[in-house]
């Protein structure tokens, strides 16, 4: 698979493996919030010319392949889709029309890997994770 990407002076393909998890697991609220997250998050990782390769939002956590140009950190392009999510949904479904201060519907963290030549991998990883729910198959 050769996706690199371009500017004017820099090619690259960095593709990293995200997961993250709402705060305390809330499998019940977070559940119902899935159907509408999925075109937030594709909206958001735009903001950073970033593209969300695959992804799927499990029954409790966020599991994606992002493509995130190397002129942004990680940390950058993953808080502004948890910061804004949030936002998102406090305004949208909770009702809250202030900042959303004090409360937090993402849990504090992610965890991130690097993809190098093994995609396939990863990407095999991320739907067989989607098909069976398990919570941490081997890859």
């Amino acid at each position: 698979m050769n996706n690199v990407q371009s500017l004017r002076n820099t090619a690259w393909e960095s593709k990293y493996h995200v997961v993250w998890i709402p705060k305390y697991r809330k499998k019940k609220q977070y559940g119902k919030l899935r159907v509408h997250l999925g075109t937030l998050i594709k909206d958001l990782a735009r903001q950073k010319e970033s593209t969300v390769v695959e992804g799927h939002l499990m029954g409790d956590h966020v599991h994606m392949l992002l493509s995130i140009p190397p002129k942004y950190a990680v940390s950058q392009a993953i808080g502004l889709i948890k910061g804004k999510s949030a936002i998102y949904i406090a305004r949208t479904y909770v009702g809250q029309r202030k900042n959303f201060t004090g409360q937090n519907f993402w849990a504090r963290g992610y965890f991130v890997s690097t993809m190098g030549m093994d995609e396939e991998a990863i990407l095999e990883y991320i739907r067989i994770h989607q098909e069976t729910g398990k919570r941490r198959p081997t890859v």
